[in-house]
């Protein structure tokens, strides 16, 4: 059950910076005003948040008052479990050349991307993506080591190319990146789809199997301890990267939007310490959540969390109601920032007026 509370019981959110808030929440708002398509298709928005959505590109009062008159705020039953994320800004070629020859894969043109009729394979395993045969039925597509290893004949033209296959293997664990080149010119890279099969957590096979202490764990642990395990065909740091079967493939986007930062599942530009991925299954996107933990947001030392923040992605690794991934920004400072957090929290869902919590 999910209990009803009072905006008074949110302590700190009167001395949020709200209007931060509702300026992440109109991005939102645009696409569900405009009904687009989403890239990582979510729960529908109810008829409440489309109304409240339009609200908040046409009002003009404080955010404060916008958000108390839209929404209910609902405590979340379940423990609250958040992690961080950002964009990866990686040193790249255009070309493969010796230090550089891990291709960074675009969409394949026989993927076919299921969100809204999954499969199963022969295992039970649910698949979102597939690719069709010629009797026009489903098959599983490729998994990580078949496309990294072969034999796969559908590999998609590379975009770019990077150092090595951790470098990639965060640029697709985080879902998009920035490429930077010898010339001093850049791209930003947006997801473009997966294969399809399921996610599994290579830093948490290298904490069961005792490569790493989970105390010690972090992302620089993990490249480091990944690089010198080797990857090489065969050798055990590409194996245990592989035995994430999901693959992403990305696309080069130059449009306005992607100038202002990642896109996000719903399609829209993410903001830092305002936006988080949600379970996609579960809630929709543009729904405001209040978090409050003590997690490390500013540095090494946990302090004090509470804002209100806007679920405008996902992940395959973010499954439950009171889970959430929170987007600390793009480069090296936000990836150390975001790699540190593994914390509970307490979150409180804002649902559209027109919404019945169970």
């Amino acid at each position: 059950m999910r209990e009803a509370i009072s905006f008074d019981e949110l302590e700190g959110f009167e001395g949020d910076d709200l209007e931060a808030a509702l300026e992440a929440f109109r991005r939102s708002a645009e696409i569900i005003r405009a009904g687009s398509a989403q890239q990582r298709p979510a729960r529908p928005p109810t008829a409440g948040l489309i109304a409240a959505s339009k609200a908040a590109l046409s009002e003009t009062g404080d955010a404060a008052s916008f958000f108390k008159s839209w929404f209910t705020p609902y405590r979340l039953s379940t423990s609250g479990f958040l992690t961080g994320y950002y964009e990866v800004e990686v040193e790249a070629r255009r070309d493969s050349e010796p230090g550089f020859s891990t291709p960074v894969l675009g969409r394949p043109t026989d993927l076919v991307t299921l969100n809204d009729a999954p499969f199963r394979d022969s295992d039970g395993v649910l698949l979102t993506a597939g690719r069709r045969r010629a009797d026009g039925g489903m098959e599983p597509y490729a998994e990580r080591r078949v496309i990294e290893d072969g034999p796969w004949e559908s590999r998609g033209a590379p975009v770019a190319f990077v150092r090595d296959r951790v470098e990639l293997f965060l640029m697709q664990v985080q879902g998009s990146a920035r490429l930077r080149f010898p010339d001093g010119s850049a791209i930003a890279l947006t997801y473009d789809g997966r294969n399809g099969h399921p996610y599994t957590s290579v830093g948490r096979l290298l904490i069961e199997r005792g490569f790493v202490p989970e105390a010690l764990m972090s992302l620089g642990v993990l490249k480091d301890t990944l690089r010198d395990l080797g990857l090489g065909r065969g050798q055990m740091g590409r194996l245990l990267m592989q035995e994430n079967k999901s693959y992403v493939f990305f696309r080069v986007d130059a449009s306005p939007t992607r100038a202002l930062g990642p896109i996000g599942g719903q399609g829209c530009a993410l903001t830092p310490l305002r936006s988080i991925a949600v379970d996609r299954g579960l809630w929709s996107y543009g729904l405001p959540f209040w978090i409050s933990a003590r997690i490390p947001w500013r540095g090494e030392n946990a302090a004090a969390f509470a804002r209100l923040m806007i679920a405008q992605d996902t992940g395959s690794a973010i499954l439950g109601e009171s889970r959430a991934d929170i987007y600390f920004g793009s480069g090296a400072s936000a990836g150390a920032l975001a790699g540190g957090v593994r914390h509970g929290a307490d979150l409180v869902v804002f649902l559209p007026r027109d919404a019945e919590a169970p």
